[in-house]
Parts: C-alpha cells; sequence; structure tokens
C-alpha cells in the first residue's frame, strides 16, 4: 500500500440506491456498536470491578487518554486514507484493518485485571476503531450527491444511539461475564464494518495526480485554519461544544443510575439498555423527519441550532432525575434534540468542507470536534461534581452541560455558506 494525496475529484452526482444506503447505515452501526458501548456501559462496570474505590477518577483517565489519542491520530489517518493507492481502494484497507484492530483492544480490556492494562486496550481500541471511522466518514463526501445529503445524513446520524442499543443489548445476554460484554459488540462491529467494505465501490487514488509524499503532511493532518475557513471553524466549535455536553452523559450516565438513583451495577445495565432504547426510538424519529424537512426546504442552520437547545434540556433533565421514570423522560428529551441534529449538522459540515478533495482528511480534523470533548469532560466534570461537598453532584454537572449545548447551538450563526 502506498500513500499521496489526490490533487483534483469531482463532486458526485449520481444518486445511491437503497443497497449503498443500507450498507452504509450497517457499516456504521457496527463501528458505534463497538466503539461506544464500552463508554456507556462496559468500561464503568470493568473499572469499577478493578477499583472500587477510585472508579471515577480511574474511569477518567482511561477515556481522557483514549480520547486524546483518537484526537491526534484520526486525521492522520483520513490523511493516509485519501493517499491511498491500494487495489483494494483508499478507503477499504482502513476499513477492515481499523476494525480488525479495534476488536483486538476490546479483547485486551477483556482480560485486563488492573487500570493500566484496561488503559492500554482501550487506546489501541481508539487507534483500530478511528482508522476505520476516518474512512467511513469520507464515503458519504465520495459518494453521495448534496440533494441526498440531508436525507442519507438523517439515516446514519442515528447509528451511534442504535449502535449504542445493539451494543447495550449484548451486553445484557452476558451480564455475567465482563469478558464477553467487551468482545460481542466487537465480533458484531468486525462483522457490520467487513461487509460494508466488501460491497464497497471503493477506487484507489489515481498515482498521476500524487504529489509527494512528506512526513510533514501528517503534522499538516491536525489542522485546518479556522480563519481562512471560518465557516468549517464556527462548525468546528459547534460540534466540539455540543459533544462537550453530551460527554457528560456518555461519562456519567451510567453513575446517575448507580449513585444518585440508586440501582446496583448488574441492574444498572439493564436500565441503561431500556434507557438507550427510549433514546433511539425518539431520535430514529426526528432524524429522518428532520433530514427530509432539511432537505426539502433546503435549511440546514435553524434545525441545528432548535436541535442543540433540545439536547441541553434532555441533559439538564437527567441531571436532575430523581427517579428511573424522570431519567427516561430526559433520555426522550436527549432523543428527539439529537437525532436531528446529528442528521442535519453532518450535511452542513461537508457543505463547508474546506476542500473535498481532501474529505477524510478534513473530516478527521473535524473528528476532533468529536473526541476531545471525551477527554474534556472527565477532567472538567470533577469542578462541579464536587460544588457542595463530594463528588456526586450530577445536578451541577449536568448543569453545566446544559450550557455548554447552548453556546453550540449559538454558533450556528455565523456561518455564511448555509442557509
Amino acid at each position: 500500500m502506498s500513500t499521496s494525496t489526490t490533487t483534483v475529484r469531482h463532486e458526485p452526482t449520481a444518486p445511491v440506491g437503497i443497497r449503498f444506503i443500507a450498507l452504509y447505515a450497517l457499516g456504521q452501526l457496527g463501528l458505534w456498536a463497538g466503539l461506544l458501548t464500552p463508554i456507556t456501559v462496559t468500561l464503568s462496570v470493568k473499572v469499577g470491578a478493578v477499583d472500587p474505590e477510585g472508579k471515577a477518577a480511574s474511569l477518567g483517565l482511561v477515556l481522557s487518554a483514549g480520547a486524546f489519542l483518537s484526537m491526534a491520530i484520526t486525521p492522520i489517518w483520513g490523511n493516509l486514507s485519501d493517499r491511498t493507492t491500494s487495489r483494494f481502494g483508499r478507503r477499504r484497507p482502513w476499513l477492515a484493518g481499523g476494525a480488525l484492530a479495534g476488536a483486538g483492544g476490546l479483547l485486551i480490556m477483556a482480560v485486563a485485571q488492573n487500570v493500566p492494562a484496561i488503559l492500554l486496550g482501550w487506546c489501541v481500541t481508539q487507534v483500530g476503531y478511528n482508522a476505520a471511522q476516518a474512512a467511513l466518514n469520507a464515503v458519504i463526501s465520495d459518494h453521495v450527491p448534496e440533494r441526498q445529503r440531508g436525507r442519507v445524513s438523517g439515516i446514519l446520524g442515528p447509528m451511534s444511539n442504535i449502535g449504542i442499543l445493539v451494543g447495550t443489548f449484548l451486553t445484557t445476554m452476558v451480564v455475567d461475564s465482563t469478558s464477553l460484554m467487551f468482545l460481542l459488540p466487537g465480533v458484531f462491529a468486525f462483522a457490520a464494518i467487513g461487509l460494508f467494505a466488501a460491497f464497497l465501490p471503493d477506487r484507489p487514488a489515481d498515482p498521476g495526480l500524487l504529489g509527494p509524499f512528506r512526513l510533514l503532511d501528517l503534522l499538516r493532518s491536525l489542522w485546518v485554519n479556522p480563519f481562512a475557513h471560518r465557516d468549517f471553524g464556527w462548525a468546528f466549535a459547534g460540534r466540539f461544544l455540543i459533544f462537550t455536553a453530551n460527554a457528560f452523559k456518555l461519562t456519567f450516565g451510567f453513575y446517575v443510575i448507580t449513585d444518585r438513583l440508586g440501582y446496583a451495577p448488574a441492574e444498572a445495565v439493564s436500565l441503561v439498555f431500556t434507557a438507550t432504547l427510549v433514546f433511539t426510538a425518539c431520535s430514529l424519529f426526528t432524524a429522518t423527519v428532520g433530514g427530509w424537512l432539511s432537505d426539502r426546504t433546503g435549511r440546514r442552520k435553524v434545525f441545528v441550532l432548535v436541535a442543540s437547545l433540545i439536547m441541553g434540556a434532555g441533559l439538564l433533565t437527567l441531571g436532575f432525575a430523581a427517579s428511573f421514570p424522570h431519567y427516561l423522560i430526559g433520555s426522550a428529551i436527549l432523543g428527539f434534540g439529537t437525532g436531528t441534529y446529528l442528521a442535519v449538522d453532518m450535511a452542513l459540515v461537508v457543505r463547508v468542507l474546506p476542500n473535498r478533495d481532501n474529505a477524510a482528511k478534513d473530516l478527521g480534523v473535524f473528528q476532533i470536534a468529536n473526541s476531545l470533548p471525551q477527554s474534556l469532560a472527565p477532567l472538567i466534570a470533577p469542578l462541579f461534581l464536587t460544588i457542595g461537598g463530594g463528588d456526586q453532584n450530577y445536578p451541577a454537572a449536568f448543569t453545566a452541560a446544559l450550557c455548554f449545548a447552548v453556546l453550540g447551538a449559538l454558533t450556528v450563526i455565523p456561518i455564511r455558506q448555509v442557509r
């Protein structure tokens, strides 16, 4: 496999069919099942088992380290994918290899007996799945024409939530085996991503259009000038703030159920599945309707703004939940907002990419806005969790999440290329 970068690539015009969309959605579903199930459930269970006294700090360390690694490595994978001249295509090798490496990281965590081993496994998982994610993200720019992106994004957007749902369901089947709770989502992810890779109409980069490859290019993978590309910068800031808000829920949602609502960890696994089911049902509905309406009206910004505010309201409800039914209401509100947000914001982002010829690289930079909050939220959360004494002030932490969501909503206003 050789690497370099294409300089010319035309915008896709041919519409994509149902089989392509279904397999693309399946690949996204598998990725998120493998990557987000540990964040949502199994890492909390594993870290709580090996370090019950310091579980919050240890979990924050593991998630932060993995997210920082993800932030650094994803744009590099994207750059290399854009420049790949393998006969298997420029996306397919990264899809298959990333899924395999991600499963290997889950295996390490499955057999880990201490926090450092869990940390190692999580870093390997992040490296692998982010290679696959860099390639997956670029497929929409490679193959989906502008007029279909809202609808396709509306289908792809909820896949992260459905992936959590599938992953947590698999964990409920093997709740007595922590090892299998890690491994089953990994097997599913490998099968789903592999099937999409097998049918993807992928082509290698054209060697005749490649410039010389320099190591410095990898460092440049980590940067897009937000002043030269202001709309991209505002979109990046918005995604960063919204995902920072959502990271509070991903990191501490399980502990809200155990610490605030008083459920045992084994029971909490099933409750997380129930909450995820409610969240996913609501997000599927609004993703489908929101994506269709956005394409129909030609507008993106108003949908992203309103959806962000709804997400903030859902997060606040979760943090103040006094019972599990109350927690379910928060999950529903968050789902309604998240569905539309993920559907429409991705279409907005693809529209403001600095250079569509380097879509995987630029989307890899944008992925930093998804990954960095996973590091920052566990680090800044103690500032709010410790308000008033103790370390379980979840209402204060989720109020902070609401503030991040409101700020994220406001960032779409200055964007000019998109209505």
